[in-house]
């Protein structure tokens, strides 16, 4: 079975000098890949100051600094590549802002038709999700794209090459049946940094729930 990684997501809401305290003591419990920006409601000069503040950090740790939305800003703020919705523009429209070397997201939500279109055109990975119950999206979105089960991952696993990233309501407790499923990334967003014991423990924790399937436990 192919290991499994973290994939942090920014709160909605954040101030860069103390979130990239919390930022460290995850980052320095190991496993986490990536790191995504997300910040819905922030400016453009907030979000770049932001990414100045966290982007030296992940590049300290080898993890990937993807901004979400923007392939604008991405580039301005040096950002490893973009994550895109489906209502923001196409892969091939960001593929031109953002350059060849860059990585590109797309959220799929729950669908294989999706999935394969954002592959097609050139993402370098999908998310599914969300799969759990989860406050980051609004219940409207999730009723109108659908939730998906972990079926929708081993198939995407089974028929592809193309990485896929499960999200939604993830936590140490529930990730196992999407490990099994064959994602490559968990994302996770309040079950890190809400965690009672802080975003290391929480990171840890994550790090023995992937690591069940795998070793038969």
């Amino acid at each position: 079975m192919p290991d499994c990684s973290l994939y942090l997501i920014s709160p909605p809401r954040i101030v860069a000098a103390t979130f990239v305290e919390q930022l460290k003591d995850a980052l320095s419990a190991g496993g986490v890949k990536a790191f995504q920006l997300r910040l819905k409601e922030a400016s453009d000069i907030q979000i770049l100051e932001a990414a100045n503040e966290i982007l030296p950090l992940c590049r300290s740790h080898d993890v990937a600094f993807i901004l979400n939305d923007r392939p604008d800003l991405a580039i301005e703020c040096s950002a490893d590549g973009v994550h895109l919705g489906q209502e923001d523009m196409s892969v091939v429209q960001a593929r031109a802002i953002i350059g060849e070397n860059a990585v590109i997201g797309v959220s799929c939500h729950a669908s294989r038709d999706q999935a394969i279109e954002a592959a097609e055109a050139g993402a370098d990975y999908v998310a599914f999700g969300a799969f759990y119950p989860t406050t980051s999206k609004p219940q409207a979105k999730i009723e109108k794209w659908g939730v998906p089960t972990p079926e929708i991952i081993e198939w995407w696993s089974t028929n592809t090459t193309i990485p896929c990233i499960a999200i939604g309501g993830i936590t140490p407790a529930n990730c196992t049946p999407l490990v099994k499923a064959g994602a490559d990334f968990i994302a996770a967003i309040s079950s890190v940094w809400d965690h009672e014991g802080g975003a290391g423990a929480a990171v840890k924790a994550f790090a023995t729930a992937m690591a069940q399937p795998a070793s038969g436990k």
